[in-house]
């Protein structure tokens, strides 16, 4: 069974959307999505240094655009591999047993699963993005995940120091959310067990109390959505359960922006459902280097580049229900 997943903030590098845009329509497709959102993606996502791509505002728009484009141009080869043989339909032969997103990938997993149209989706990250960065501007905040060391003392030790468990991802990694000032002394003090603290290319402290503000903004963007239950499984980070409807699956965005993400839950869940492989969305690489450790025996592919395409096309013909 497939699981297709896509990363979150903080998965973004410079020029990292330049090779995609070689790909026939890409190019248009991402001007097309820039102009309906006031975002010029196509600068963000080729010429824009690591700064620009860090505020919130662009790295989540950015982000999930970037993971719609790279599932158009998997499910789009596919089909055609389908058609060349007889078949037909844009999504022939890849149709995953599941999917999900870990965060703001969350937005671009409804997309794939039918919960929100593309341009819904764009619509709604951009609100997500800009409602985040106003609240993340009241006070100095970020994130850091710790490597290494037990929840039963990394998360008493948080809770010494004011910080949130952010993103509960397994594989030993608990990522802390807190204040510049919170950060630092866990920099001084780290729990027993933790080799690193490393601090993560996000401008806020996201899925914690300090995101309360923008909660109310996208409540009041996810009134205006046209909302579909999700046509494949779908795997919230909330709880790692499965949800089947849609807009319990968009309550669960909204409220997702102040509370912990629990991949470590989604992964268990995956595991629960038979998954045999996992393809992550581009920019690829975080979600499936847990699932490594997490998930072992479970085959994987991160598209990074279109020089990833085939490698995830052959994964899901082994994989992925007909």
């Amino acid at each position: 069974m497939l699981v297709l997943v896509a990363p979150g903030q903080g998965a973004q590098t410079p020029g990292f959307l330049t090779p995609w845009l070689d790909l026939p329509g890409a190019a248009d497709r991402l001007a097309a999505w820039s102009d309906a959102i006031g975002l010029d993606l196509v600068h963000y996502g080729t010429q824009a240094d690591a700064d620009a791509i860090r505020d919130t505002a662009v790295a989540q728009p950015l982000l999930v655009a970037a993971g719609l484009l790279s599932a158009s141009a998997l499910t789009e080869g596919a089909a055609q591999g389908a058609s060349d043989k007889g078949g037909g339909g844009r999504r022939v032969g890849i149709t995953p047993g599941a999917v999900a997103g870990h965060s703001v990938g969350e937005i671009t997993a409804t997309a794939f699963a039918g919960v929100l149209s593309e341009e819904a989706a764009l619509g709604f990250v951009r609100k997500r993005g800009l409602g985040m960065a106003e609240a993340a501007a009241v006070t100095p905040t970020g994130m850091a995940a710790l490597l290494g060391g037990e929840p039963e003392n990394v998360l008493p030790h948080l809770e010494k120091l004011g910080l949130t468990p952010a993103n509960v991802n397994g594989a030993g990694q608990i990522v802390a959310a807190g204040t510049a000032e919170q950060l630092a002394a866990l920099e001084a003090d780290k729990p027993e067990g933790v080799r690193r603290v490393v601090a993560l290319k996000v401008a806020g402290a996201f899925h914690t109390h300090h995101m309360a503000p923008a909660v109310a903004a996208l409540d009041e963007a996810a009134r205006s959505l046209t909302i579909a239950d999700p046509k494949v499984t779908y795997v919230s980070n909330a709880d790692g359960r499965t949800v089947a409807s849609g807009q319990e699956i968009v309550t669960r965005l909204v409220n997702q922006v102040s509370n912990p993400v629990r991949w470590d839950l989604c992964m268990e869940t995956f595991k629960d459902l038979g998954a045999t492989a996992l393809v992550e969305l581009c920019p690829g690489g975080t979600l499936t280097g847990l699932a490594k450790r997490a998930m072992p025996g479970v085959k994987t592919v991160a598209l990074k580049t279109p020089a990833d395409l085939d490698a995830a096309r052959a994964l899901i013909a082994e994989h992925a229900s007909a």
